[in-house]
Order: C-alpha cells, then sequence, then structure tokens
C-alpha cells in the first residue's frame, strides 16, 4: 500500500510502498478514507518534542486525524466488524487505566499517540492498525461524512473540549483566539455555535476573514497594533472571560493571558515549537492579582463524541466549515512545508491515497 513517511527531519516526506498492516488480535484495519493534515504534523515533520521525550523517530507514517472503513479485525475484537464506518482519535487509551475508567481516555497513563510514534503508524496510508480498538474505535453516524469526520478529527475536537469543557464557555462570554489556523477556526465557530462572542487574533488577514465568516464579532490584525492584548481588552469591554492561545508560541501565550479580564480563565491548546522547548515566561504577579486560570487542554474524551454528533446533526456545529482544500497523498509534503510560514487557511484533508 502506499504511505507518506518521514525519512530525515524537515526533508519533504516520502510516498512510498510499504507493508499492508496485519491486526493483532485487539486491534483492527482502518481503510483510510479522509485524514486531516495538522500542525502536530509539522510538529513532527520538523523533529520537535525532544523536551518532553516525545521526537518522531524517522520511519514514522505521520496523520493523526482519520475517518474511515474497517478492513480487517483482530480475533479478540467484540464490537466492530469489517465495513463498519469509524473515526479514531489520536490519543489511543488503554481502556484500563483509572483515567479511561472515568471517560477520560485523553488523560490515558498510557496514551499512545496515532501516526507519532513506531508502534502506531499513522493514516497518512491507505491503511493503518487501531490498538484496543474495541475502546478506541468510535463509530460514525450516516449523517457524517468521513471529510468532515477528518475535519473534527483533533483540531475541531481539541477546540470544542477546550471551551465546553475545560472554559465552560457560556452564552455572552468574550473570548479571544490567538492564532487562526485550524485549531483557532475550531474554537471560533464552536464559540460562534454556543452563543459567546470570539475575537480573532492572527497576522493574516485572509485567516481573519475566514474568522468573521464563521462568526468572529472583532478581529485583531497584529501587525496593524501596538499592543494586542489591551486592544483585545478594549473590544471586550475590559477584558475576555475566557482566552485561547490556540499556536504555542510566547507572544500568543502571553497575549492571551492579557487579554483577560479579572478571573479570566486561559486554556492552552497550542504546543511549542524548537525556540520555546515547551518553557514560557508568564505574568504571574498579574495572574495572582486578576485570580487568572491557567487550563491546558489535550484533545477531547471519547465520552464526548456522542454529543458532539449529534450537535453536527442538527446542524449547530459544522466542522465541514473549517475544511480548506482536499489534497492527494502526493500534496502532503508540499503542505506542511506551508505551514512553515502558516500559509494552510482551514483545515487541509486527504481524500485521495
Amino acid at each position: 500500500m502506499r504511505a507518506a513517511v518521514l525519512e530525515d527531519h524537515g526533508e519533504p516526506l516520502s510516498i512510498q510502498d510499504v507493508e499492508y498492516p496485519e491486526p493483532e488480535p485487539d486491534q483492527v484495519v482502518v481503510e483510510t478514507e479522509a485524514c486531516g493534515v495538522c500542525r502536530s504534523d509539522w510538529h513532527a515533520w520538523q523533529g520537535d518534542w525532544s523536551w518532553i521525550g516525545a521526537a518522531v523517530q524517522e520511519g514514522q507514517i505521520l496523520g493523526h486525524e482519520p475517518a474511515g472503513v474497517v478492513a480487517e479485525v483482530g480475533e479478540d475484537v467484540e464490537t466492530l466488524r469489517e465495513g463498519d464506518r469509524v473515526a479514531v482519535p489520536f490519543h489511543l487509551g488503554d481502556g484500563t487505566c483509572p483515567h479511561c475508567r472515568e471517560g477520560r481516555a485523553n488523560n490515558c497513563e498510557t496514551v499512545v499517540p496515532l501516526g507519532l510514534t513506531g508502534i502506531a503508524p499513522g493514516a497518512f496510508a491507505e491503511a493503518f492498525p487501531v490498538r484496543q480498538a474495541d475502546f478506541n474505535c468510535v463509530k460514525l453516524p450516516d449523517s457524517v461524512d468521513f471529510v468532515e469526520m477528518a475535519g473534527l478529527g483533533c483540531r475541531f475536537m481539541t477546540a470544542y473540549h477546550a471551551l465546553a469543557d475545560r472554559a465552560d464557555l457560556r452564552p455572552g462570554d468574550y473570548v479571544a483566539v490567538h492564532g487562526c489556523g485550524g485549531v483557532g477556526l475550531s474554537a471560533i465557530h464552536v464559540a460562534d455555535a454556543v452563543g459567546a462572542h470570539p475575537i480573532a487574533v492572527d497576522v493574516r488577514d485572509d485567516k481573519l476573514e475566514r474568522a468573521r465568516e464563521l462568526g468572529a464579532v472583532e478581529t485583531v490584525n497584529v501587525t496593524d497594533v501596538e499592543n494586542p492584548a489591551n486592544e483585545v481588552k478594549a473590544l471586550a469591554g475590559g477584558g475576555t472571560d475566557v482566552s485561547i492561545d490556540a499556536l504555542g508560541i510566547e507572544e500568543t501565550c502571553r497575549n492571551s493571558i492579557r487579554s483577560l479580564g479579572t478571573r479570566g480563565k486561559h486554556v492552552q491548546i497550542g504546543l511549542t515549537t524548537g525556540e520555546e522547548a515547551g518553557e514560557i515566561e508568564l505574568p504571574v504577579d498579574a495572574m495572582t492579582m486578576q485570580e487568572i486560570d491557567f487550563r491546558g487542554s489535550f484533545g477531547m474524551p471519547l465520552t464526548r463524541y456522542e454529543e458532539l454528533f449529534t450537535l453536527i446533526e442538527q446542524r449547530t456545529l459544522e466542522p465541514s466549515k473549517i475544511v480548506g482544500e482536499e489534497l492527494s497523498l502526493e500534496d502532503v509534503p508540499e503542505t506542511l512545508a506551508s505551514m512553515d510560514d502558516y500559509e494552510t487557511v482551514g483545515i487541509p484533508v486527504i481524500t485521495e491515497f
């Protein structure tokens, strides 16, 4: 089968013929119908995350935002059959640890990141295996198509969990979104859908225009103002209730925190680059005196999928609006490279393998 393989960090992925996966007893093999190309794939391609012991090794098949059809079923799998339409979270849980048993598989003690480690080849391929398939595969309702699910796969569900669960966003709240890539635009759309007032912050007018289309009530181009955080605070009448760093660089993180009003909540979604290497200086005195909350958000618990699917069926949420261009597997190397300069708008999705 064909796959896009990481041969050297920073060098174009290689489109290769590789061996078709055989399922272990607890696994299924899923034939990929669609897969998003995410900034986390870019981080892996760049060789980031060595500072947390998670640098992706050469030879890895990337891709962690898939939707597809079960093609082969391991002998111990009980709930899945060939032909089932499924989504697969990027954080593969073991189903047995305390966090998994509490319905928080995104915090699994032995989490295996799909497409980011050798024991979990990813979905930049015609097919990929899924460990603990009974636990990790989510059956897709007929109303959610594969491209839409690929748009959901990492960035949209991460934004939903960040706002609905970690920030407890309420109707009428002001929320600033710093960085309008795929996850940032997803956050804009989710915030608008729940009746909040999203303010989009970025350096590119095309991304800010897309944010307006998705419900942003105000936009701030960082290159046009002297102090982006103060600009956001003024637009929100003194500070936002929630603010998100959807990029993961020092500037966006600090601006996000400084955008907040008293008792505001900062939610960190973006992971850092090699420049920050996981460490960012924060305005802790201001955070203390304003009682600012700093919260991390990683993926989304599997238990939240049904609610998300219901909102999609009702058209309250429309992740297809975040999808940018549809790609072939051969387009992936160039698409990853374009993320160096933040050129992608929305979520690119591979639909031809």
